[in-house]
This record gives structure tokens, C-alpha cells and sequence, in this order.
């Protein structure tokens, strides 16, 4: 399946849509991993929080796929705030995907309380110039906190990887990253739980273009110009996942699923100036 790409500021560039692997574990991770790599992922989304970077890179090593095709994207923890820290987390992260560098890694969540993640900043950008990582972001950052890294450093994060879905849409911080170069990246894009199935928007559309309501989400988030990394261990549902470029949705069908954004539509309430992910 040939999937457009999107360029980065840094001049890289990753898939329009990527596999992501929060919650997986053990021989179950290896094998959604091991299937998404044969259905046409190729960016795979991990952390050291989700505690299976192993079997991320278990699944890498058993795959047909060569390395060099990979994305592989790995998140910096809040206890692993501070340049020292972030730097041995780094090393460790790769120590455990058995990889020599990563292709994207993030600061996972600013934690404004401990005020740490600045000088995580500074690690991500000394790394980068290493070769240990070759592009750099950062996930769930607001305006503020992205302003301040790039004051700081001079160095725009190429990807903000944030909370995006028909119920939370943040169109401002949309705004924010098309304004400093940054690219959206979606976690739980379709809405995990609460996804939107069976509204109408989604519900009409899907039936209109003789796709699922997940396709038309994923379809909707594509069209923003966002990256999202929807996960799923059922390989039929990973393919689903991926054939989402032969319909388009109309303006007035983008802006009703949009319409669906709620004042409290966060999954769990994770604001970013005050979650603390450690």
C-alpha cells in the first residue's frame, strides 16, 4: 500500500498514519506488531511508560521489512526529566528495542511541576546531533511549553504528539503547530472508548462512501493534515485502518464531524499544564 508521507521540519519525513502499541504486552505486542509490519505500517509508535519496547523490537527483528523502511518512535518519561536522565533513557530505550537509533523520540508529557522538561529538550536536540535519534518532538505540549523549548534551544520539535479525536478536535493547537512548522500527531484518534460511531456525521458518511465510521475518522484526521497513529491487534482491522485513501470527505462533512468537539471531550482529563506522567 503506497501511504503519502508527510516532510518534517528537519527535513525527514514519516508516514501520513503509523501503528500505535500503547497497552500491548508480551506475545500478544510481538504478534500485533510482527501483523501491522506485514499489512504495511511503517511507523510504529512505542514508550518506555507502555513497558514494551522489547517487544517492539522483537517484533522489528522478525519482520521481513528492513530496518531502514522503519519509523520507529519511543517517549522520554516524566522520572526521566533532567538532561542526564533523559540521555540514559534514551540509550536505554534503544538498549531494549536492540536498535542503534531511533527515528522519532518525544518528550511524553511536558510535567510543568517538576519544570524538568526544557532541559529534556536540550538532551533530545544534543542527541539528535549524535545520531542516536533523528528527529525530535515532543507530546502533549501546549503553546506555552513549545514556545518555550524553541526560545530556548532554537529548535521547532518537528512533531506534537497530542490528544485528537471528533470529540476532542483541538483546532487551536492545530493552528499553533501550522504556525510554527510542527505536525500533528494524533493519540487515540479515533476516540478509544467513546468513539464517535454512531453519530451522524461519522455514521452517514460511512454509509454514503460504503466505509466504516473508523475509516471516515481516520479519513477526517488525514484531511486536517494530521498523523494518526490508531492501534489494533486484530489484523484485519489493521488493514481497515490503512485503506483510507480512496474517498474523500467533503467540506461540510469535515466540518460536522468536527462539530461533534466538546468542552469536556478529553478521554480521561489529561491537561497537559497540570498531568503529571511519570
Amino acid at each position: 500500500m503506497d501511504i503519502p508521507r508527510y516532510t518534517l521540519n528537519d527535513g525527514h519525513d514519516l508516514p501520513a498514519i503509523g501503528f500505535g502499541t500503547a497497552g500491548l504486552r508480551g506475545d500478544d505486542a510481538v504478534a500485533a506488531v510482527t501483523s501491522a509490519l506485514e499489512n504495511g505500517y511503517r511507523l510504529l509508535d512505542t514508550a518506555v511508560n507502555y513497558e514494551n519496547e522489547a517487544e517492539v523490537g522483537e517484533a522489528i527483528r522478525h519482520s521481513a521489512v528492513p530496518r531502514e523502511e522503519i519509523m520507529v518512535t519511543s517517549k522520554i518519561p516524566g522520572r526521566h526529566h533532567a538532561y542526564d536522565d533523559a540521555i540514559r533513557s534514551t540509550k536505554e530505550s534503544l538498549e531494549r528495542l536492540g536498535l542503534d537509533h531511533l527515528d522519532l523520540h518525544l518528550i511524553h508529557w511536558p510535567n510543568p511541576g517538576r519544570d524538568l522538561y526544557h532541559e529534556t529538550w536540550r538532551a533530545l536536540v544534543d542527541l539528535r546531533k549524535e545520531g542516536l535519534v533523528r528527529s525530535v518532538g515532543v507530546s502533549n505540549f501546549t503553546e506555552a511549553h513549545l514556545r518555550r523549548v524553541i526560545d530556548e534551544t532554537g529548535v521547532t520539535p518537528a512533531v506534537n504528539q497530542i490528544e485528537l479525536h471528533p470529540y476532542w478536535p483541538q483546532p487551536e493547537m492545530q493552528q499553533v503547530h501550522d504556525d510554527l512548522g510542527v505536525v500533528t500527531e494524533s493519540w487515540s484518534p479515533l476516540g478509544k472508548r467513546q468513539a464517535p460511531f454512531t453519530e451522524p456525521p461519522v455514521a452517514e458518511a460511512a454509509e454514503r462512501y460504503g466505509v466504516t465510521p473508523g475509516q471516515v475518522i481516520l479519513r477526517w484526521q488525514l484531511q486536517q493534515g494530521n498523523l494518526p497513529i490508531p492501534k489494533s491487534a486484530t489484523p484485519s482491522r489493521q488493514r481497515e485502518n490503512l485503506d483510507v485513501f480512496g474517498f474523500e470527505l467533503s467540506d461540510d462533512e469535515m466540518a460536522a464531524i468536527s462539530g461533534l468537539g466538546r468542552p469536556d471531550g478529553r478521554l480521561f482529563g489529561g491537561d497537559p499544564d497540570t498531568h503529571e506522567e511519570m
